[in-house]
């Protein structure tokens, strides 16, 4: 396809592995991060140490700690720093962005004080631009060394997903399209709340069933919220649903499973954060889906013990203790399925 110029707002482990994915693809990479010292060494080594070592970006990716002539010119501009700090960023280029520039966000998180998904928050700025979120179980250690990996690309204009789709689209880098923004962003940002459950299952040192338990009824509450929100259910069934779920409980890459089981093993919330030394997004996913069950009316139990345990100081052992001893229920609740428009 022709060659695009490409802006990459965020210099962490994905932004770094879709800068390498796109420049192997010989378009024009500009990366941005307001680290001087981080766009100092990566214009010396060639390589994210930080983040994303072992790597050589090749020489079409250009190094940017100016937003502004970052994005300029670019076609397409690519949200990767974390979730909270999307509207910051937002902020920096609200006047400097024009309508044909397509933003394509690769985070994975909702707002903690607003509630909103990143896609409200980009059309609240950029209501005419269009927006593609791309996720899917997708580690950045795996797609950097060419293992094979599966992604969605989701917007309401089909155009739009199937121009990224051909653009991030690779022999290792299989990309499906999907219409359903709402369900793919509630997927990608809630299978983090559950990932930091599993962690501290295996911190307490519980064994495969709890965790398969977990897994499961994790994506059940999960579904039920999309639903409300105004998802397709079967996208939950897809690999922006269950899919990146048992990667990232499953994954040591993940760091809201590695998060979790420090909390499991007893350490502070402060002291598993700083141990992983890079943002854990469940932490602040965890209060806004709790926050969000409570306005939507949606039972979700694994979500709130894991609020409790975060934000209120309950015991992990005793949360598992509390959704062992629930009433008992059927396992398949009724869940319909919106009627959305799509493509």
């Amino acid at each position: 396809m022709q060659r695009k110029k490409i802006a990459i707002l965020g210099a962490g482990s994905w932004g770094t592995a879709l800068a390498l994915t796109l420049a192997e693809k010989n378009h024009i990479i500009h990366m941005w991060t307001r680290n001087e010292k981080d766009i100092n060494d990566l214009i010396k080594y060639k390589e994210n140490k930080r983040y994303l070592a072992g790597f050589k970006l090749p020489d079409n990716v250009y190094y940017f700690t100016d937003i502004i002539d970052c994005i300029k010119n670019c076609e397409i501009i690519v949200l990767a720093v974390a979730s909270q700090a999307i509207r910051s960023v937002l902020e920096k280029i609200k006047n400097s962005v024009d309508i044909n520039q397509l933003f394509v966000n690769v985070s994975k998180g909702i707002e903690k004080g607003s509630l909103m998904r990143t896609s409200e928050i980009v059309y609240d700025y950029f209501p005419e631009n269009h927006y593609v979120v791309l996720s899917g179980p997708s580690h950045a250690e795996e797609v950097s060394r060419k293992i094979p990996t599966t992604i969605v690309a989701a917007s309401k204009n089909r155009w739009a997903a199937e121009l990224v789709q051909d653009i991030f689209i690779t022999p290792n880098l299989r990309v499906y399209t999907n219409p359903d923004v709402v369900g793919v962003e509630i997927g990608g940002s809630l299978k983090n709340v559950i990932a930091l459950g599993a962690g501290i299952c295996d911190g307490l040192g519980f064994g495969d069933n709890a965790k398969a338990a977990l897994m499961t009824r994790g994506i059940r509450e999960i579904a039920r919220l999309g639903v409300a929100m105004g998802a397709y259910s079967s996208t939950f069934a897809g690999l922006t649903g269950i899919g990146d779920l048992i990667v990232t409980c499953t994954s040591m890459h993940s760091r809201n499973r590695r998060c979790g089981i420090l909390l499991g093993q007893g350490h502070s919330l402060e002291e598993a954060v700083s141990s992983i030394g890079m943002v854990v997004e469940g932490v602040h996913t965890t209060s806004a889906a709790y926050k969000l069950s409570q306005k939507y009316n949606v039972e979700m139990p694994i979500t709130a013990e894991i609020y409790k345990i975060i934000y209120e100081g309950y015991s992990a052992r005793e949360s598992v203790y509390s959704l062992m001893c629930r009433s008992k229920t059927h396992e398949i609740e009724e869940v319909i399925e919106q009627n959305i428009s799509g493509w």
